[in-house]
C-alpha cells in the first residue's frame, strides 16, 4: 500500500468496506432466496465491484484477486451464461468472510495471506482460465478505475476530487457493452441510484465519535445546572427568575435530545449481520431456518448499538442449535420442516425492546432444573421449589448448559450468562417466555441511551440513592406491623401477591426502620419483583451518570453516582444485585 493513503484514505477505506461487506451477507442470502431477482444480483455485483476497486487503488492484492473471481462469476450470472447455484452461494459467502479477515489484516499493518486455490476454483466458471493477479491489478489501476468507480467512493470519503496523477474524467462517457453499472459506496443509498452531485438537503459530515461523546458529557453537566436552578427555584421566589429557570428548561431539553439524536443509529446496523450468520449456522446444523426482521430502523444510541452485538448472537445462535429441531423431526411434529426466528426492535418511551423468538421445541423447565441439580448449581430442595418461570432463569447461570457434548457451538454453559451480565451492564434487562414445543421468546430492553437516565430518587435519613426508572413498577405505603415471614423470607402481601420485601436500612446496616408508616418501591429483576423499602420517595430526576468513587468500585448493589438537584451526591443502585444480595433465593413465595 502506499504511504500517502494509509492514514485517511485506507482508514475510511476499512469502515466503508466493512459496512459494504455486512450488507453483502444479507443480500446473498436475499438472492438465494430469489435468483432471478435482478436487482438483488447487481447489488452483490455492485458491492464487490466497489471494495475491488478500493483496494486495487491501494495495492491490496490479495482483496483485488478475490472480489474479481466472485465479479467474474456474478457476471456470467447476469449475461446468462452461468445459472447461479449453491457452489456459488457457498464460495461468495467465504469470500466474504475472507474479506473480512483480510481488513482485520490490513488495519493491524499486516499483508493480506493469498486467496485459497480451492475458494478461487469454485467461483471460476467451467473451462475458463483464471486471470493472473498482475494481470487483474494491471487492469484496475491503468485503464479500468472509471469503470470501477472508485472516485465514487473518494467523493464520499473526503468530497469531490480525483485519484492523484490521473487525468481528470471527461464530464460524459460512452457506455460500454460490459460495463458494471455505477457502484453505490454507501448502504443507505439506493442500490441503483446512478451518480450525481450530493443533493445539499442530504449532505451529511462524518464527524470523530470522541467529539460527540464531549458534546454529550457538556449537555449532561448543563442538565445538572438546569436541575440545580430548578431546586432553588421556590426559595427564591423572583418571577423575573422563575421565567428564565422555564425557559432554561425548554432550551435544555431540546439541546439534550438534538445531541442525542446525532449518537443515534439504527439497529440495523446490527441486524444486518444475522441474515448471513443464520445461513452459515443452519447449514453446519443441517436445519432449514427463514429470519425474518422487523424494526431495523429503530435507533439506539451508538454505544449501545455497538454492545448488543455479542448478546444478540448468542440469542440467535441458541435459537438455531437448541431451539429449531431437525426437518425430520419437525414433520413429525406437524410442523412447517423450514424453522423460523423472529429479530425485531421497537422504542417504548425510552427504552427499546428487542425480541428473539423461534418456532421451535421450547425449554422444558424439568429438563433445565434436573441439569442446574445435576452440575451442581442448585441443591436438590431448592429446586423442588422452584416455579416453571424460576427453572428457567436459571440458564442465565454461569456454568449452565443441558448439552452433554461440548461442540463449535454450544455446551461450555457461557452463552446466556454473558448474554444477561452484558445486558446488566447496559442497565437493561432480559426476561424469558416459553412453551415447550412452540418455541421461546427472549425480551431485552435497554435504556436509548446511557448518557443520562431517568430515576426514581428515595432516602435513608439524609442519603440520597438513585433507582432506574425502568426498574419501578409502583410506589407504596404500608406499616412496619404489615409483613410477615413466608419459608424465611420477610414478605409483603400486595393485593393478595406476595412479594419478597427488602429493608434498604438492613441492606445498608443503618439500624432498625422508622415507627410508623413505610414506602415501598416495587422493583422488576428479570421475571421476579420485590419490594423495597425506603424511608422517603423524592421523586422522579433524570441525573448523569458518573463512575463510581474508586472506594465504591466493586460493590456489590451499586451501579453508579451522580449529581441532583440539590448538590448532594446519589449513589445509583443496581437493582438486579440488590435482588441477589439482599432477598433469599431461590424459592416460590405461598400465600
Amino acid at each position: 500500500m502506499s504511504g500517502a493513503f494509509d492514514s485517511d484514505i485506507c482508514a475510511d477505506f476499512l469502515v466503508e468496506a466493512r459496512e459494504i461487506l455486512d450488507q453483502l451477507g444479507e443480500q446473498m442470502v436475499t438472492l438465494e432466496h430469489a435468483p432471478d431477482d435482478r436487482d438483488g444480483l447487481n447489488a452483490v455485483f455492485r458491492g464487490f465491484h466497489t471494495i475491488k476497486g478500493g483496494a486495487g487503488f491501494l495495492d491490496i492484492q490479495p482483496m483485488v484477486v478475490l472480489c474479481h473471481a466472485v465479479e467474474d462469476r456474478f457476471d456470467a450470472a447476469r449475461s446468462g451464461k452461468l445459472p447461479l447455484d449453491p457452489v456459488t452461494f457457498d464460495g461468495a459467502q467465504q469470500s466474504v468472510d475472507l474479506l473480512m479477515d483480510m481488513l482485520d489484516s490490513v488495519a493491524a499493518g499486516t499483508v493480506p495471506a493469498e486467496v485459497p486455490e480451492l475458494l478461487l476454483a469454485s467461483l471460476r466458471m467451467e473451462g475458463a482460465p483464471a486471470a493472473p493477479a498482475s494481470d487483474v491489478l494491471a487492469d484496475i489501476t491503468d485503464d479500468n478505475l472509471d469503470d470501477l468507480d472508485f472516485d465514487a467512493l473518494l467523493d464520499s470519503l473526503h468530497g469531490k476530487g480525483t485519484v492523484p496523477g490521473a487525468a481528470p474524467a471527461p464530464a460524459e462517457t460512452a457506455a460500454k457493452p460490459e460495463a458494471a453499472p455505477p457502484a453505490t459506496v454507501t448502504p443507505i443509498r439506493p442500490a441503483a441510484a446512478p451518480r450525481k452531485a450530493p443533493d445539499p438537503a442530504d449532505a451529511t459530515v462524518r464527524v470523530d465519535v470522541r467529539r460527540l461523546d464531549a458534546m454529550v458529557n457538556l449537555v449532561g453537566e448543563l442538565v445538572l445546572v438546569r436541575n440545580r436552578l430548578k431546586t432553588i427555584r421556590p426559595r427564591l421566589r423572583d418571577e423575573d427568575l422563575d421565567r428564565v429557570v422555564t425557559a432554561l428548561d425548554a432550551s435544555t431539553s431540546r439541546l439534550q435530545s438534538a445531541v442525542m439524536m446525532a449518537r443515534m443509529q439504527p439497529v440495523g446496523r446490527v441486524f444486518s449481520r444475522f441474515p448471513k450468520l443464520v445461513r452459515d449456522i443452519a447449514r453446519q446444523l443441517e436445519k432449514s431456518v427463514e429470519l425474518d426482521v422487523i424494526g431495523a430502523d429503530t435507533e439506539l444510541d451508538r454505544n449501545l448499538v455497538e454492545a448488543l452485538s455479542d448478546p444478540l448472537l448468542h440469542l440467535v445462535r441458541n435459537a438455531i442449535d437448541h431451539g429449531i429441531e431437525s426437518p425430520d423431526a419437525r414433520r413429525a411434529a406437524g410442523k412447517n420442516e423450514t424453522g423460523r426466528v423472529r429479530l425485531s426492535a421497537q422504542q417504548e418511551g425510552d427504552h427499546v425492546a428487542i425480541e428473539v423468538r423461534d418456532d421451535g421445541a421450547g425449554i422444558d423447565p424439568d429438563k433445565i432444573r434436573d441439569s442446574a441439580v445435576r452440575k451442581g448449581l442448585i441443591d436438590t430442595e431448592s429446586a423442588a421449589r422452584l416455579s416453571t418461570d424460576e427453572c428457567l432463569q436459571l440458564i442465565f447461570m454461569p456454568g449452565f448448559s443441558t448439552r452433554a457434548e461440548v461442540s463449535d457451538l454450544s455446551g461450555r454453559g457461557v452463552g446466556m450468562d454473558v448474554v444477561q451480565s452484558k445486558i446488566r451492564e447496559l442497565s437493561g434487562e432480559v426476561q424469558i417466555q416459553s412453551e415447550p414445543g412452540a418455541g421461546s421468546r427472549f425480551l431485552i430492553r435497554v435504556p436509548l441511551t446511557l448518557a443520562i437516565l431517568p430515576t426514581l430518587l428515595v432516602e435513608i435519613d439524609d442519603d440520597v440513592y438513585a433507582l432506574p426508572l425502568v426498574r419501578v413498577v409502583e410506589v407504596l405505603a404500608h406499616r412496619a406491623s404489615e409483613p410477615m415471614w413466608i419459608d424465611g423470607q420477610r414478605v409483603l402481601d400486595l393485593r393478595e401477591e406476595p412479594l419478597p420485601l427488602l429493608s434498604m436500612r438492613d441492606w445498608l446496616g443503618a439500624g432498625g426502620p422508622p415507627d410508623g408508616e413505610s414506602t415501598g418501591v416495587v422493583l422488576q429483576s428479570g421475571e421476579q419483583r420485590f419490594c423495597l423499602d425506603v424511608d422517603r420517595v423524592r421523586g422522579r430526576e433524570e441525573v448523569v451518570i458518573k463512575a463510581l468513587p474508586r472506594t465504591l468500585r466493586g460493590l456489590p448493589g451499586y451501579a453508579g453516582a451522580s449529581l441532583i438537584g440539590d448538590g448532594r451526591m446519589a449513589l445509583i443502585l443496581d437493582v438486579d444485585a440488590l435482588y441477589r444480595t439482599g432477598v433469599k433465593a431461590p424459592t416460590r413465595l405461598i400465600a
